[in-house]
C-alpha cells in the first residue's frame, strides 16, 4: 500500500486541480501496489462523471501496461483520449515512483474539452478573414498615427530608406500614399513633403503627373 503521507500529497493536489478547473476536470489516483489493482486500482478521484468511474473501479490501459511490467513509465502532458461515450478529453499521465525508481502509483487527469472543441471550431469559422488575403489591416485611434502608418507602408513598398530613395522610388510611395487617401488627411501634404524631403509642390507635381499617365491611358 502507499503510506498515508504520499495519500494525502496526492489526494490534495488532486482536489486542488479539479476545484481549479471544476467538473469538466476528472483527476484520479490509483495505486499500483495493491494485489487487486488491475480491478480495482482508483483510490481516490475528482469528477469521476468525465469518465464514469469512482474509488474502487478498476485499471486505465496506462495502468495495465504498468502492471504488465512491459512499457516504459514516460510521464505523459496534454495527449487527447474519448471516452466510450464520445467525449473528447485532453489527458496527462504521472508516473509516481518509490526510493528504488519503482513505479507505485499513477496520477491523471482527464479533462473534457468536448464543448471547447465544438467552440473552438465555431471561432476558427468566425475569424476567419473571407478574402484569405493574409493581411491583417490596422486600426488606428487617431488618423496621425494613422498617416504615420502609411509613410512606414509606403517605405516599406519601396523596400528601402528614404535616404537611399531616387526620384522614381519616391514617385511610387507617394503615388501609393495618394491612392490610400493619405493625401485627404488635414496638412497631410506638409508632413509627407518633409518626410520625403522635397517640396509641397514637388509633391502635387509627381501626383499630377500620375494622374496625367491615367488620362492618356
Amino acid at each position: 500500500m502507499l503510506n498515508e503521507q504520499l495519500k494525502s500529497t496526492l489526494f490534495s493536489l488532486a482536489h486542488t486541480i479539479a476545484a481549479h478547473y471544476g467538473k469538466s476536470c476528472e483527476v484520479a489516483v490509483h495505486d499500483l501496489t495493491d494485489d487487486n489493482a488491475a480491478e480495482h486500482s482508483i483510490i481516490y478521484i475528482e469528477n469521476g462523471e468525465v469518465t464514469g468511474r469512482a474509488v474502487g473501479d478498476g485499471a486505465s490501459s496506462v495502468v495495465l501496461e504498468q502492471l504488465s511490467g512491459d512499457h516504459p513509465a514516460e510521464d505523459r502532458v496534454g495527449y487527447f483520449t474519448k471516452t466510450s461515450d464520445g467525449k473528447i478529453l485532453k489527458s496527462s499521465t504521472t508516473y509516481i515512483r518509490d526510493e528504488n525508481g519503482r513505479v507505485i502509483a499513477i496520477f491523471s487527469i482527464n479533462h473534457d474539452i468536448t464543448a471547447l472543441s465544438v467552440a473552438s471550431a465555431a471561432l476558427t469559422e468566425m475569424v476567419r478573414p473571407s478574402d484569405n488575403s493574409g493581411e491583417v489591416e490596422k486600426i488606428t485611434p487617431h488618423v496621425g498615427e494613422l498617416l504615420d502608418e502609411l509613410l512606414w507602408k509606403s517605405t516599406e513598398l519601396i523596400g528601402k530608406p528614404v535616404s537611399m530613395m531616387n526620384k522614381d522610388d519616391k514617385m511610387r510611395a507617394i503615388r501609393y500614399l495618394n491612392s490610400k487617401g493619405a493625401l485627404l488627411i488635414t496638412k497631410s501634404g506638409d508632413k509627407i513633403a518633409k518626410y520625403f524631403g522635397i517640396s509641397k509642390f514637388t509633391l502635387y507635381s509627381y501626383i499630377d503627373v500620375k494622374q496625367e499617365e491615367e488620362q492618356h491611358d
